[in-house]
């Protein structure tokens, strides 16, 4: 058993000290997946990689009842899924009414000032993994690892246990569905 799988069980019993003995082990990795994730987020963006990491691992060693995690790549499917939320939850308060996604302020002084939009496709594509997770649950941990965690297809293959090949057919099946969902309805010709 490794190390942040024994960090992991000490979390899920409820032990105090035992989530920051897990942050420096897994800083690296959740890195990784924070600047993969915001990669595809647009220019001028104001929450940086290390906002996202500290606050998804908070939302996940703080919740009430403790999640219990079966092992490091459960975790890991479960930190990618806390940064996507956050993203989501960023982009839906930015294009809110109540707090200006209609209104544009006009800058003083424009080379100092950026303004920044709200991600539309980043809501477009969680809406439609959403449903996708609806359907097909297993389907929609591979995009989730694969897109939002930036592992590889072979790591998310390790870390859902399952055989390289069922996930490259997962993810081609995955990319399919998304492109139609989020496509909308077809226009007739």
């Amino acid at each position: 058993m490794s190390e942040v799988t024994r960090i992991l069980e000490r979390i899920s019993i409820g032990e105090p000290k035992a989530s920051d003995e897990l942050l420096p082990l897994l800083y690296g990795e959740l890195r990784r997946m924070a600047d993969a994730q915001m990669s595809s987020e647009p220019a001028g963006h104001t929450l940086q990689p290390t906002a996202l990491v500290h606050e998804a691992y908070l939302r996940l060693v703080h919740q009430e009842p403790v999640p219990e995690w079966n092992h490091r790549g459960h975790f890991f499917a479960a930190a990618a899924q806390a940064m996507r939320r956050i993203l989501v939850e960023r982009a839906r308060r930015k294009a809110s009414l109540r707090h200006g996604g209609e209104l544009r302020r006009r800058p003083l002084d424009e080379s100092a000032l950026v303004v920044t939009d709200a991600n539309p496709e980043l809501l477009a594509l969680d809406e439609a993994l959403s449903k996708l997770a609806e359907q097909e649950p297993q389907v929609a941990g591979v995009v989730s690892l694969h897109r939002f965690a930036g592992l590889t297809l072979e790591e998310t293959a390790e870390a859902l246990d399952l055989s390289a090949r069922t996930v490259y057919r997962y993810w081609a099946y995955a990319r399919a569905w998304l492109l139609e969902e989020m496509a909308g309805p077809e226009m007739p010709a």
